[in-house]
């Protein structure tokens, strides 16, 4: 059009175009002609149906289904003939996947976790080993026996980014606690066995806003080496990637070959293959757990490493470590409430209770301060006053193995017959309704004579009576033969009443 405008247009030009973008001389004379007539020289726009905010929101009613958004669509015309005429279900296909992208329609469909599936992410550069750890808990997909229940037990572990080396692990039966994390803390600073010579003093820790990991006792204990705790965004995993890949890879390799594993494969009807498969104990799953994380250490090639086992990696590191002192890692984690005791002849007073130890023979007399792990009262660890570790005391009376089982029994029993008695009273509670095939009122499920009626409100109302007035008895029916009142009015011969009775 530039050429046009100053007379300099030939057929030559022309020809040169339309050979360049694969269209006819007449084609590109045509364009021409409109660009002249119009002044426009892009392609009018053409007007087709496009993704509103409306056809998003029916999208998420229906679960990203677009044959239920066309039936939508049809029935708010046919009630409302004033609407736009509604376009075919080809072209909402065509508009969803034009206006859309696979995220978006995934998201619409299934929610932020499935959008999440199609986001790109980035990757940290790589570091030297301790420049960064990340920690997680891991809930086991596995069913052990702990004492006489099946429970699923928990991990808690941390990895180094660089090398990904497991650093330390920590095993409980119950969702883990400060107590957890502290101790796989202090086994990854720990460079002895049986993670050695792995360990030392990290750059930072990664977490994600979990409350065992932010609480007061580990982040003093971190904070007390100057080692900062990362708190990522709550539910965002692929910040930190290196150890959710270690979760993912702990059940592909590990979990899904153990019993009782609980996605296992279904038969029909939603029963295992084998339902009665005898369960590992907590002990024989913590075993094989840390002979699967040695092999991970020592063995196990990931592609990141280029070959090379994470011990491996993490040998030929020159990075220099930041040991930890052995008698700081003695009080690594511990709590103290600030406040000295004295050792008497029955030991350590803390708590209402008294700790002995053999080596406080001959200690009488001596103030200390006490410290312990979080949730832990079996033991204590017992400091002089400069800080010097005297060594470890535990609960004088603590009572038996046998005696804590009777009580835990106990405890089971009544929970059972609670829980028990809380669903006999719902399924009294439930009401059911009569099946239908058109639109009507519900109709109650379970004939109830009058008498069932009246027999149940009176057994009801001396209820609450007994329990207004536990001393209260209830009226029994008049024996045969008794004197009754007349009731004023009445007739001495109607009332059926002797002469000699009254």
């Amino acid at each position: 059009m530039t050429l046009d405008q100053h007379g300099e247009l030939t057929s030559a030009h022309v020809r040169l175009v339309a050979q360049a973008l694969g269209r006819s001389e007449r084609a590109v004379w045509r364009w021409i002609a409109e660009a002249r007539a119009t002044g426009e020289v892009d392609a009018a726009p053409r007007v087709r149906f496009t993704v509103t905010p409306e056809i998003r929101r029916l999208l998420v009613l229906w679960g990203g289904n677009a044959s239920a958004v066309h039936r939508e669509l049809r029935q708010r015309a046919l009630a409302d003939p004033q609407l736009p005429a509604v376009p075919s279900l080809a072209t909402i296909h065509r508009a969803l996947r034009r206006d859309l992208t696979p995220g978006d329609r995934a998201g619409l469909a299934h929610g932020e976790a499935a959008r999440r599936a199609f986001d790109v992410f980035g990757k940290r550069p790589a570091e030297h080993r301790n420049a960064a750890w990340e920690g997680d808990h891991k809930c086991v997909p596995v069913r052990v026996w702990v004492e006489d229940d099946l429970v699923q037990p928990w991990v808690t572990w941390f990895i180094d980014c660089a090398t990904k080396i497991i650093m330390g692990v920590a095993v409980t039966p119950h969702a883990p606690s400060a107590d957890a994390v502290l101790a796989a803390l202090r086994m990854a600073l720990d460079r002895a066995e049986p993670f050695g010579p792995a360990g030392g003093l990290p750059g930072l820790v990664r977490v994600d806003r979990g409350k065992e990991f932010l609480c007061t006792a580990v982040a003093s204990a971190l904070g007390a080496f100057a080692v900062p705790v990362v708190d990522l965004p709550a539910y965002s995993p692929h910040l930190k990637g290196t150890i959710e890949a270690l979760n993912g890879a702990a059940e592909e390799m590990l979990f899904v070959s153990m019993p009782r594993y609980v996605h296992r494969q279904r038969l029909t009807g939603g029963r295992t293959a084998d339902p009665d498969e005898p369960a590992l104990t907590f002990e024989a799953f913590v075993e094989l757990l840390m002979k699967w994380v040695h092999w991970w250490n020592t063995e196990h090639q990931p592609k990141a490493l280029g070959g090379r086992t994470p011990m491996e990696a993490w040998r030929s590191d020159p990075t220099p470590l930041h040991d930890v002192p052995t008698e700081r890692l003695a009080s690594f984690g511990l709590e103290d409430d600030g406040r000295t005791r004295t050792i008497t002849t029955q030991g350590v007073r803390w708590r209402n209770r008294h700790y002995i130890a053999p080596w406080m023979v001959g200690q009488a007399g001596v103030r200390v301060a006490v410290r312990h792990l979080p949730h832990h009262d079996t033991t204590i660890e017992v400091f002089d006053l400069d800080g010097v570790y005297l060594g470890t005391a535990v609960l004088a009376e603590a009572a038996s193995e046998e005696q804590i089982r009777e009580v835990r029994k106990a405890r089971t029993a009544k929970a059972r017959r609670l829980r028990a008695d809380m669903k006999a009273a719902a399924r009294l509670r439930r009401e059911r309704f009569k099946a239908v095939t058109t639109p009507s009122p519900p109709q109650r499920l379970g004939a109830l004579t009058e008498a069932e009626a009246e027999a149940e409100l009176s057994e009801s109302a001396a209820t609450d009576l007994r329990r207004a007035n536990p001393g209260y008895i209830p009226h029994q029916p008049i024996p045969d033969g008794w004197a009754c009142p007349i009731p004023p009015g009445a007739d001495p011969s109607e009332a059926n009443i002797s002469e000699e009775n009254m």
